[in-house]
């Protein structure tokens, strides 16, 4: 690889301690800002929903985060990408808050600092990652005939209670859709191009439909994401909407406030994930753990 640039690599898998499970994404080490074009060829070559690339600052004091999607989209807001490539140079012994105020640590970006929490397992010894997202926004309803149809439902499939489809954001704008129960949830079939239009014209992103859980003990609610605008058909693990969820739920009355809650989301996909969230007064906490599962090397 003669006059050729190689970067090292980690592929984890987020949301989980287990390999295979959770959120893949790949996170590349590089020594600084790459050309945009390095970006987007690397992030399509990975095929995740995410690639997340990381350099450590020594002006800034702290690491630099950029992620893309296989479309080239740039990824905004403290979601799988950010708790991944966090743990990732976490677990490469990287110092990335040694230079930071003992009590105020972060990560920056695309230019933006966001807080960090980390702890390590003290069993597993994998880092435990929570990441600091903004207050809950709640904003506009969207007709839930629209997201049914979108959604290959029938009206009464997303009746739950008096909840209807509501845009909320805290990093990123989505829009949590109630399900019925966890068939229906199961049973959706996205019509991207209707989510896509619906997306533009009520300018969010992606779609969280959850359904109460009552079965499982573990977890609060159950959830699948799908967001086609960027390119990502399902996620199965997304914080920048579990985020937005638990503050729509502590808003109305389903969750408590300063409690920790977990989100279950990925099983459609065979990637069960667990996303660890609460709503507090000033922020929302959204955390977990990851996995590496592979290691390599990549070449410029």
């Amino acid at each position: 690889m003669k006059d050729r640039i190689t970067l090292e690599y980690f592929v984890l898998d987020v949301f989980s301690n287990k390999s295979y499970k959770g959120n893949p994404l790949s996170v590349v080490f590089t020594d600084g800002d790459l050309a945009l074009e390095s970006y987007h060829n690397i992030a399509k070559e990975f095929g995740y929903s995410e690639t997340s690339f990381v350099h450590y600052s020594s002006v800034q004091k702290a690491l630099n985060v950029r992620s893309f999607t296989p479309t080239g989209f740039e990824v905004d807001g403290a979601g799988h990408n950010l708790l991944g490539a966090v743990c990732a140079a976490l677990l490469k012994n990287i110092k990335i808050f040694d230079e930071q105020n003992e009590t105020d640590h972060f990560v920056i970006m695309k230019d933006n600092p966001i807080r960090l929490t980390t702890s390590f397992d003290p069993v597993t010894e994998y880092p435990i990652v929570q990441m600091h997202q903004k207050q809950a926004v709640i904003g506009q309803e969207i007709p839930a005939s629209r997201i049914a149809k979108a959604l290959g439902l029938t009206i009464d499939d997303l009746t739950v209670d008096d909840l209807l489809p509501t845009i909320v954001q805290t990093e990123v704008a989505h829009l949590m859709v109630p399900i019925k129960n966890r068939r229906f949830l199961h049973d959706c079939i996205p019509d991207n191009k209707r989510l896509i239009e619906i997306s533009k014209e009520y300018d969010f992103e992606g779609f969280y439909c959850f359904t109460i859980a009552d079965e499982d003990p573990q977890n609060i609610v159950e959830a699948r994401f799908f967001n086609p605008l960027i390119g990502i058909d399902e996620d199965a693990a997304t914080g920048t909407a579990a985020g937005p969820l638990i503050g729509f739920l502590t808003a109305n009355k389903y969750t408590q406030p300063n409690i920790e809650y977990k989100i279950l989301q990925g099983v459609k996909l065979s990637q069960p994930s667990l996303i660890e969230v609460m709503s507090r007064e000033n922020d929302v906490l959204v955390g977990g753990s990851a996995v590496i599962t592979m290691r390599g090397e990549l070449y410029l």
